[in-house]
């Protein structure tokens, strides 16, 4: 299936509310929108992590680098959207988070 029709699949389910477990057979990741604001990205961090494991991100773990609130948020974000079912909805954030089809994972850092 090419770019644009999975693409287009992404987008329909954006405007269905449909749940996004897999597109064509690919996983979804969810990430900070590049233009949330930092207070923004505090709050999603402080968010997701009260309701699940944000170990990743402390220093010394494999995801604290680079260390600042895009980063930090994006893996916050993705860790509460895999867990709680990878629903459209589990990645809103009031509309500062991404659904995306391409794995974020870098370095030592993956992305669940």
């Amino acid at each position: 299936m090419g770019k644009h029709l999975s693409f287009f699949l992404l987008l329909f389910s954006f405007i269905s509310g449909g749940t996004l477990m897999k597109i064509n057979g690919q996983k979804t990741w969810c990430i900070a929108k590049p233009s949330s604001d930092q207070a923004t990205l505090l709050t999603n961090i402080n968010y997701a992590c009260s309701k699940v494991d944000c170990q990743i991100i402390q220093k010394g773990c494999p995801c604290f680098n680079p260390d600042n609130l895009i980063n930090h948020a994006s893996i916050a974000m993705n860790l509460y959207y895999q867990s709680m079912g990878r629903n459209v909805w589990n990645c809103d954030f009031k509309g500062s988070g991404l659904i995306v089809i391409s794995d974020p994972s870098y370095g030592n850092c993956l992305y669940a």
